[in-house]
């Protein structure tokens, strides 16, 4: 079986029974608006120096409007957070209507309810199929509030039990 054989369905179901995070990228955009996106491809790609990366699709109309800020605000979302995740993930409107959030060190919007923030730069972007890789340096980072994580499983979000 070649690699143009393989259903994309098929691909996304098995792919879809490893677990993920999901983040929100956040930025103040072009003309002082916060601009966000949905991911659960985030990673940490080295300690030294720190990197991290995430993966956007070529279709997205948020990303032009990060991709400008100096500064992002990667958001690791807590398991309360699923409606601001689906709210970043859908395609336009005000995402930020009825959010709370604050500036991070470097301006980048910190939004209520996350468990953690990490501050970054773009360093590079590698197009990847239907994606780019996003590969940015870290500048700052916190913890934000305690909680459990929110999770995407098998298309669908969900939490740990215990």
């Amino acid at each position: 079986m070649s690699v143009t054989d393989i259903d994309g369905a098929r691909f996304r179901s098995v792919l879809g029974r490893f677990a993920t995070g999901v983040v929100a990228v956040t930025a103040i955009g072009p003309g002082g608006r916060p601009a966000g996106l949905a991911a659960n491809s985030f990673t940490s790609v080295s300690l030294d120096p720190p990197l991290v990366s995430f993966c956007v699709a070529h279709t997205s109309t948020s990303w032009p409007r990060l991709r400008e800020a100096e500064r992002l605000c990667v958001n690791i979302l807590s398991r309360s957070q699923e409606e601001v995740c689906r709210r970043l993930a859908a395609k336009g409107g005000d995402k930020f209507a009825g959010l709370e959030w604050t500036l991070s060190p470097g301006g980048g919007p910190v939004l209520e309810g996350a468990l953690a923030w990490i501050e970054c730069a773009v360093e590079a972007e590698i197009p990847a199929g239907d994606h780019r890789i996003v590969v940015a340096r870290v500048h700052h980072l916190d913890k934000h509030h305690d909680g459990d994580p929110l999770l995407f499983y098998r298309g669908a979000y969900g939490r740990f039990d215990g």
